[in-house]
């Protein structure tokens, strides 16, 4: 299953490690375009000093890790799309240039979905997009989604609780079934 990944799921960090680590779990295609990651990186500016220079060097280690993930399109293609914010239409391009089969973003407003199955894509946001996951490979998301705590661990020092950690992500549903065990 190929996946485009809205800026809005791969600037928050918790919530994309775990995407990311879900896609290298095997469990889907992960994709962008270049103006995809270069809004995640702008939308670290406002974090201070220094912020976008690491985004920019974690952007790079995403493309080293998957090469194939970069989609590129020809501005005809954006130009016929409509959506109701047309700062979003590069998404959908991205979308069908990349033969995605869903969407994930937070922005579900801006993204219709009468106007995706028209282009025969779906979407999701990251929380609904992961329990399905989970449903499917408990195990395997599981395994992500711990080695996003323990690296939370690591960096701050302090323990976190799986739930915790993916309810302040915007990943509560997720948290809930990581948190049962299931």
């Amino acid at each position: 299953m190929k996946v485009l990944l809205d800026a809005c799921v791969l600037y928050p960090t918790v919530m994309r490690e775990v995407l990311l680590g879900v896609a290298a779990q095997g469990l889907f295609q992960p994709l962008w375009s270049p103006r995809i990651l270069e809004e995640w990186a702008r939308a670290t500016v406002k974090l201070g000093p220094g912020a976008e220079a690491q985004a920019r060097g974690e952007i790079a280690l995403l493309r080293a890790r998957w090469p194939q993930a970069t989609v590129s399109y020809a501005p005809s293609l954006e130009a016929r799309l409509w959506l109701p914010d047309p700062a979003d239409t590069h998404v959908l391009a991205a979308a069908i240039a990349g033969h995605a089969d869903l969407i994930v973003t937070l922005n579900a407003k801006d993204f219709p979905r009468q106007i995706l199955a028209e282009e025969g894509l779906a979407r999701l946001d990251p929380d609904q997009f992961l329990l399905k996951l989970h449903a499917a490979h408990p195990q395997l998301v599981a395994r992500a989604a711990e080695a996003v705590r323990l690296e939370a661990e690591r960096l701050s020092g302090e323990p976190w609780d799986i739930r915790f950690l993916m309810k302040k992500a915007h990943l509560p549903r997720l948290g809930k079934a990581l948190a049962a065990g299931g």
